[in-house]
């Protein structure tokens, strides 16, 4: 039986039921929701750290016009009595893009005083300046940073005035060209030298490859290479604590890749610790970063098949040659805007003839020195892509390889200037791991999570899905829930139709992860779908959500 669980993350809950297809396909089976489990709780301390963004600017710091004689009043004197009006501000983030500002006037009772409130964005809100602690709230159409200035009125005449830099909690996109910041066989980003045993790898972000100073959050294509034994890989934000999450997993001799969507705080740095009892060397690559500048939001996107080399869609039909290159149109199709600057992908390779790369890039320039998906002879594997588009809205494929591949592409969300979600960034966090539950999920069948209650802002989450003890050959299809919570409860859901695409894909006894963009859709309730006949264990971690308002 599986088990419900719920994630709380700056305000956003997910809850998990189970459904399976009772041996057939499309037949509603026996499965129901499941009992519930204790939340997966945020402390405070993290959602200041990641999530919410709080700032002030005493009383004292209230600046009055000049006096008589042209020489301006200086801000009070902090602990001084007040002679003159003041106003003490603080401020904090409520949401992606709202914020609560708190104002503490000290006036003279006998004065008729309002106050005027410019929040930086060119709106302006005014209130008395009674009672006198006030409190507003103010949404910001996009992501930054503001200065919100509060004047002291009397009449018609300015008495004084205090301002406050606020930060919105949500974070907006800039695509980068494919760079490798981190490569530890070749000494870039760190010394030529494998990373030890349980040991930590820093990846400078910020100020490197002309990612700037400020930066939020970056998109890495993290690769795990030359491994002696079995383990894995944690990204974080360094500075905090080691997460006990996962990005992604190896055994010895294996070559494995997934994409990651890390904060990024202060200093400016990543941290991949190897939680693992050999030595491995580590590869990142990035295509992207966050920041409180206003660049480009994310819309997601039902996961929509645009690339399918086995049937000739979105290229010629056929195998990708040896060091060869297709280019495919991604504007204009799928849901995808001529505006988008970037894409959220899935890309599969299948049947490839020995062992190589993919490297996925902008159309119209050379291939990167950097990898997307690295393969053996004979493998299906996955993993997710975030791809600037080139000029012409197109995006180029490269197979590294020695042989032909079939290539499958999915789009699953893309960023532009008009997108509305922002990044929120939570601590990495386990959602689910059906190791804990009564067994594994079946065969046929999907695990059902609500996202925020049904909040309509939340639009998507960044997990990574992981699968261990599969038991047969099989993809895992992640997608929103045409059912409403209600219906599930009510007993009144009818069975979903997955997507025709995947999000990451299996063989027997693998242990396999994948980033996971996951749309939230009209209903906030999401679908893992295990497209085997066989039982696999699921573990799902969360890293962040994105969000309109």
């Amino acid at each position: 039986m599986l088990s419900t669980a719920a994630v709380v993350a700056a305000g956003v809950g997910l809850v998990p039921g189970i459904a399976s297809a009772a041996g057939q396909d499309g037949g509603k089976g026996t499965g129901g929701s499941g009992v519930a489990v204790p939340d997966l709780d945020l402390t405070e301390a993290k959602a200041k750290a990641y999530g919410s963004e709080t700032s002030s600017s005493p009383a004292s710091k209230t600046v009055h016009p000049a006096a008589k004689g042209g020489k301006q009043a200086a801000p009070q004197v902090e602990g001084a009595a007040s002679a003159e009006p003041t106003v003490g501000l603080q401020a904090k983030t409520t949401s992606a893009h709202a914020v609560q500002l708190t104002m503490t006037f000290t006036t003279d009772p006998n004065a008729s005083i309002s106050s005027v409130i410019e929040w930086g964005d060119g709106s302006k809100s005014s209130t008395p300046a009674y009672p006198t602690v006030q409190t507003l709230d103010h949404t910001y159409a996009k992501a930054g940073v503001y200065t919100v200035k509060v004047s002291l009125i009397e009449g018609t005449t300015l008495v004084g005035t205090n301002e406050i830099v606020v930060r919105t909690a949500g974070n907006e996109f800039t695509p980068h060209a494919p760079t490798r910041l981190l490569d530890t066989r070749e000494g870039i980003g760190a010394a030529k030298a494998k990373v030890p045993a349980f040991g930590t790898a820093r990846v400078k972000v910020a100020g490197a490859a002309q990612i700037p100073v400020g930066v939020t959050a970056v998109a890495l294509n993290v690769t795990v290479t030359n491994t002696t034994k079995a383990g894995h890989v944690r990204v974080y934000a360094e500075g905090g604590d080691v997460p006990t999450t996962s990005n992604v997993n190896y055994v010895p001799g294996q070559t494995v890749p997934n994409m990651v969507i890390a904060s990024v705080i202060e200093n400016g740095y990543v941290d991949i610790y190897n939680h693992g009892d050999g030595a491995i060397d580590i590869i990142a690559d990035v295509t992207g970063y966050f920041s409180k500048s206003a660049a480009s939001g994310y819309s997601s996107l039902t996961p929509s098949r645009i690339v399918d080399t086995r049937e000739g869609l979105g290229t010629g039909k056929g195998q990708v040659p040896a060091l060869g290159t297709f280019t495919t149109q991604v504007t204009g199709r799928a849901g995808v805007p001529a505006s988008a600057k970037a894409v959220a992908l899935n890309v599969t390779v299948t049947e490839p003839n020995t062992a190589g790369h993919l490297t996925v890039f902008p159309s119209g320039g050379s291939a990167p020195n950097s990898s997307n998906l690295n393969f053996s002879a004979g493998q299906t594997i996955a993993n997710s892509v975030i791809v600037p588009v080139g000029p012409d809205g197109k995006i180029s494929v490269r197979n590294g390889a020695w042989a032909g591949a079939h290539v499958v592409v999915d789009v699953v969300g893309y960023y532009s200037p008009e997108s509305e979600s922002a990044l929120v960034r939570s601590f990495p966090e386990r959602w689910f791991d059906t190791r804990e539950w009564d067994g594994p999920l079946e065969g046929r069948g999907y695990i059902y999570g609500r996202v925020a209650g049904g909040d309509p802002n939340v639009t998507a989450l960044i997990t990574n899905a992981t699968v261990t003890n599969t038991a047969g050959t099989g993809f895992l299809t992640v997608s929103p829930d045409p059912n409403s919570w209600s219906a599930y409860e009510g007993g009144w859901d009818s069975w979903p139709t997955p997507p025709n695409s995947s999000n990451l894909n299996w063989t027997p006894g693998k242990t396999v992860p994948n980033l996971v963009q996951a749309s939230s859709g009209v209903n906030n309730v999401i679908d893992f779908w295990n497209m085997s006949y066989q039982s696999t264990d699921l573990l799902v971690d969360t890293f962040g959500f994105y969000a309109k308002n």
